[in-house]
């Protein structure tokens, strides 16, 4: 004999199929407001089809990227927001493709929680919905899971998928960088997706409230500033201008990921004074008592995109970055280093 009197059901294990479709149905037109030439069909299917228009490209090359948003999510809980996490989703993933110089195709979301509530999820996917637009990618499909048991309480945690397309001679090559190219920053808009385990802690033992008034607003609002999207004015720029290599200042900061661009036998030398940081960095360098190695390690401290450009063009980049929007500073230069050593960043 059964020891359970009432038929048990998914529900009862806690999974909400009904709440599945319904958020399911309500991001459908989300969805197809993204879609751009290429995309074939719409959500529901088992997979997302994408016919590439290969009568623009000679030789073609998908360019793939995955990433997350990390523990930022903690704060959109804290808060209640969850309106911009989805922009930031996807903008971790395209900008990181266009650092190869390819243009955004389409996009894929996962989205887990232990409890699906149908508003919350609809609020992420707008979000994710507004950065495709943003960046010019089809939001072609994903995936929402609720897990009871693996996601506790209100615990939620989102991973995006993207590829893009660039002709093959037109991709970033780390050998193209040469000594005395010039090194230009594109402003953030603030913290971006990274280092918000450092960034809670600070919080933590300061005792600060994400309520307090901070620059015209919160403090949580600006933590929850979306990390910016440079895919329009990068591609843009690739059209007009020679750049040689390029970084998405993401966890590490400048001092990790500038040299991941550059070839052996060169180093990024950088102007301490060629920018100022945003008030959130200050705020948080002096909270949290964190040496300036450590912030620049850490946070982007102001610049999220770097451009690498030979130094007859830098006047012609900076003007264009303006024109497009961009506020951009000559952060530094291209120097030489021993032989064989790895690239690194020299700030002085």
């Amino acid at each position: 004999m059964p020891n359970q009197t009432t038929p048990l059901d998914y529900k009862a294990a806690g999974v909400n199929i009904d709440a599945g479709n319904e958020l399911v149905n309500r991001i459908k037109p989300l969805a197809k407001s993204t879609h751009i030439p290429g995309v074939l069909g719409g959500l529901g299917g088992f997979g997302g089809l994408f016919a590439l228009d290969l009568q623009h490209y000679k030789h073609p090359v998908l360019v793939s990227t995955t990433d997350g948003v990390g523990s930022k999510l903690c704060l959109s809980n804290e808060l209640q927001r969850f309106d911009t996490i989805g922009i930031d989703l996807v903008a971790m993933c395209v900008n990181d493709i266009i650092v190869a110089g390819a243009k955004p195709l389409f996009f894929l979301d996962y989205f887990a929680t232990g409890h699906l509530r149908v508003e919350q999820g609809y609020d992420i996917i707008s979000g994710i919905a507004k950065g495709c637009k943003i960046s010019g990618a089809a939001l072609l499909g994903g995936e929402t899971a609720e897990m009871p048991g693996v996601y506790q309480g209100e615990d939620y945690d989102l991973a995006g998928f993207c590829v893009g397309i660039v002709e093959r001679e037109r991709m970033m090559q780390e050998r193209n960088v040469s000594i005395g190219d010039v090194i230009i920053g594109l402003a953030s808009d603030g913290v971006h997706s990274n280092g918000f385990s450092l960034v809670r802690k600070i919080i933590e033992v300061s005792k600060s409230s994400l309520n307090t008034s901070f620059m015209n607003s919160t403090l949580g609002d600006c933590l929850l500033t979306p990390t910016r999207i440079y895919v329009t004015p990068i591609l843009k720029a690739l059209e007009k201008l020679n750049i040689k290599a390029m970084a998405h200042i993401t966890g590490g900061g400048l001092l990790e990921n500038i040299p991941r661009v550059l070839p052996q036998g060169v180093n990024a030398k950088i102007n301490n004074d060629s920018w100022t940081w945003p008030a959130i960095f200050t705020w948080l360098q002096q909270q949290g008592n964190v040496e300036r190695q450590e912030m620049l390690r850490t946070f982007n401290c102001g610049i999220g995109y770097v451009v690498i450009v030979a130094q007859h063009e830098a006047d012609k980049a900076l003007q264009l970055f303006k024109e497009l929007g961009e506020s951009a500073y000559r952060l530094g230069e291209i120097i030489s280093a021993e032989e064989n050593a790895a690239p690194k960043v020299i700030f002085s």
